[in-house]
């Protein structure tokens, strides 16, 4: 089993996620990309202790940068829509 600690890389903070959290009681992560929804939920609900209804992933492309005439990529990234029970929340953002 992988370290749970590992798994959840960072919050991913943005206005479409603040507005999920405020209206929905919806927290969004980066996550490892090999990771899966039971893995997640399990990481999610060991750190915070929270109850999790629900983990939607997809994962982020990378975007292609220039500088120059040099061309390259950004790396592909995983991210995950954590769906808490009603009434649960996560003092980490709550702070910010």
């Amino acid at each position: 089993m992988k370290n749970l600690k590992n798994i959840i890389r960072r919050p991913v903070i943005t206005e479409k996620a603040s507005w999920m959290k405020e209206n929905d009681n919806k927290y969004v992560f980066e996550v490892e990309k090999k990771c899966n929804k039971i893995e997640i939920k399990k990481a999610v609900e060991d750190l915070f202790k929270v109850k999790v209804v629900s983990v939607r992933t997809y994962t982020t492309h990378g975007k292609v940068r220039t500088r120059g005439r040099f061309s390259g990529r950004r790396p592909d990234w995983k991210r995950a829509i954590i769906q808490l029970e009603k009434g649960d929340t996560i003092e980490f953002f709550e702070g910010a």
